[in-house]
C-alpha cells in the first residue's frame, strides 16, 4: 500500500471520532513492532522520525526504506510517515522531497530548537512552507505556543527541540482566538497545541490536575475552531509498570509522572486527532531488554534481547490503538494519490478552517 498523507487520515479520524498515536521509530525493530501491533488491531499508523533520527543515527534513505518496506509488508494498514519538529524550511522540505507524506513545522522556535519564535516569524514561515508541501499534495502540521510545563515553566529536551530558560504561562497555553488566525493565515492541515505537556520522561512532578495540565485549554481551543485537526505532543504516559521494570532490571529512573491515558482520550472527545508518543516506546524497549540482560546473563545473541524489547513495545502500542480508538479502521481507508492531495488543494477543498471536500 502507498503511504498516505497526514491529511487523509486525520480527516477520516474526525469524521469516525478517534485520535491516531504517532509514535516516534529510529530503526526497523520498532517499526516491526509498531506494525505487528497495526495488523492485531487492523489500524492506520503514523510513523514520525526527528530531525536527529533523519541527520544522525538513521538517515532518510534508510528511515524511507524502512517504512516503505513496512508499508508492502503490511498492506492493509495505511501508513503515514511524519517528519516530527522541523524548525525551518530546509527540515520540512527535504523531509517531503526524500519522500515523507507530512511533516511539522515548528515555527514555536526558531531555526536552532530552542529559542522562542515570534508570533510573526511562526505565521509567517510556517505559512510558507505550508504553500510548498501543498503543491507537492503533503500534509503540514504547525504549532501555536511553546511546549513546556506548566509547573516550573521550563520546557524538555527532546532529539534537540525544546525551548531554553523560563518561559511566561501565556507562551504555555495556546490562546484559542490567536490559533483561528494562525490556521486561517498559514493553511496547515493539523494544529499542535500547548497545554502543559512537555517531552521527556520528566513532565510532571506529581500526579497531573487541571492546574499543571490544561485539557480545559483544548477544549476551548476545539470551540473555537471545531474543524481543525489538534495535535497532543509530548504525551507519553509514563506508565508506573515501566518505570519499575527499568528500576527492576538495573536501571535508576526517579519516580515521575506523565500524561494520563484517561485525560488524552478527553482530549480526543474534543478534537485531538494525533497524540505524539515516544518516551514511552523507548521505556518499553530498554526496560523489556534490562529485563532479559538480567534474567539472561549468558546469552550474548543481541536478536534475542532486541526481541524482547519489540514484544514490550507490541504490547504498549496495541493498548494505545485500542484505547484511543484506532482500532477496526485500517481496512477501511482507501488510499489518496498524493498527486490527487495536490490537485484538492489547489481546487481549494482542503481548507482548513472546514471539512475536507
Amino acid at each position: 500500500m502507498p503511504l498516505i498523507t497526514l491529511r487523509q487520515l486525520l480527516d477520516y479520524a474526525a469524521d469516525q471520532g478517534f485520535g491516531v498515536p504517532a509514535f516516534n521509530i529510529s530503526n526497523m525493530e520498532q517499526g516491526l513492532a509498531i506494525m505487528n501491533a497495526a495488523r492485531a488491531c487492523d489500524a492506520p499508523v503514523i510513523l514520525q522520525a526527528s530531525l536527529n533520527v533523519r541527520r544522525a543515527y538513521a538517515g532518510d534513505r534508510m528511515i524511507v526504506a524502512i517504512v516503505n518496506a513496512l508499508a508492502s509488508m503490511y498492506p492493509d494498514n495505511p501508513i503515514c510517515l511524519h517528519q516530527d519538529h522541523g524548525h525551518d524550511e530546509q527540515a520540512c522540505v527535504s523531509a517531503i522531497a526524500a519522500g515523507f507524506t507530512s511533516a511539522m513545522m515548528d515555527g514555536s522556535l526558531m531555526g536552532d530548537g530552542k529559542t522562542p519564535a515570534s508570533y510573526a516569524h511562526n505565521v509567517d514561515i510556517t505559512a510558507r512552507v505550508a504553500q510548498i508541501a501543498h503543491w507537492t499534495g503533503a500534509s503540514i502540521e504547525g504549532e501555536l505556543g511553546v511546549l513546556g510545563s506548566l509547573e516550573t515553566g521550563e520546557a524538555g529536551e527532546e532529539d534537540g527541540s525544546g525551548a531554553e530558560g523560563k518561559l511566561d504561562h501565556d507562551q504555555l497555553l495556546t490562546d484559542p482566538d490567536q490559533a483561528a488566525e494562525f490556521v486561517a493565515a498559514t493553511k496547515v492541515d493539523a494544529l499542535a497545541i500547548a497545554c502543559g505537556t512537555s517531552h521527556g520522561a520528566y513532565k510532571f512532578t506529581r500526579e497531573p490536575d487541571g492546574d499543571i495540565l490544561a485539557i480545559s485549554q483544548i477544549e476551548a481551543i476545539h470551540r473555537r475552531v471545531p474543524n481543525t485537526h489538534l495535535v497532543m505532543h509530548g504525551s507519553s504516559s509514563v506508565p508506573q509498570g515501566l518505570q519499575d521494570l527499568i528500576n527492576a532490571s538495573g536501571g535508576e529512573m526517579p519516580q515521575t509522572w506523565g500524561v494520563p491515558v484517561e485525560e488524552i482520550e478527553r482530549g480526543i472527545r474534543h478534537g485531538v486527532r494525533k497524540i505524539n508518543i515516544d518516551t514511552d516506546c523507548r521505556m518499553a524497549m530498554s526496560g523489556a531488554m534490562r529485563r532479559f540482560s538480567r534474567d539472561n546473563p549468558s546469552n550474548f545473541d543481541p536478536r534475542a534481547f532486541i526481541l524482547a524489547g519489540m514484544a514490550e513495545l507490541e504490547t504498549l502500542v496495541r493498548d494505545r490503538f485500542e484505547r484511543f480508538g484506532v482500532a477496526g479502521h485500517g481496512r477501511k481507508i482507501k488510499p489518496i494519490p498524493v498527486a490527487e492531495m495536490a490537485k484538492r488543494y489547489a481546487d481549494g477543498g482542503l481548507d482548513p478552517s472546514r471539512k475536507a471536500a
